[in-house]
Formats: structure tokens, C-alpha cells, sequence
């Protein structure tokens, strides 16, 4: 992956927080998302936990 990432990963869980991630998949029902970190790990965690990455340009 190239450039920078458009989200944070917010929650402290499984040491991921404070590092970039790109959102995947989105779901409806339960507020979840699938995300992928810059080395290529992948998790399905709530919403919540992401915001927007200030560094990137709109």
C-alpha cells in the first residue's frame, strides 16, 4: 500500500492503536467494519473504533 492510510485505528486492541488502516467492508445490522492495516493485517471491529486520518487530503 501506497500513501497514506484514510483512517485511525482508535481502541486499544490488539496493539493497533494510534496506526492507520483503510476500511474494507461496511456493515449495517451491528455498527461493524472489516479494516486493513498498512502490513497487510485485517480485523472486523465496530465503527466506533475508526476515525478519519487528519493527514490526508480531501
Amino acid at each position: 500500500m501506497t500513501g497514506l492510510l484514510p483512517y485511525i485505528y482508535r481502541w486499544d486492541r490488539q496493539g493497533r492503536k494510534g496506526e492507520p488502516c483503510e476500511l474494507l467492508v461496511r456493515g449495517r445490522t451491528m455498527n461493524s467494519c472489516l479494516v486493513r492495516f498498512a502490513d497487510g493485517y485485517t480485523m472486523v471491529t465496530s465503527r466506533n473504533a475508526i476515525m478519519k486520518n487528519k493527514q490526508v487530503p480531501a
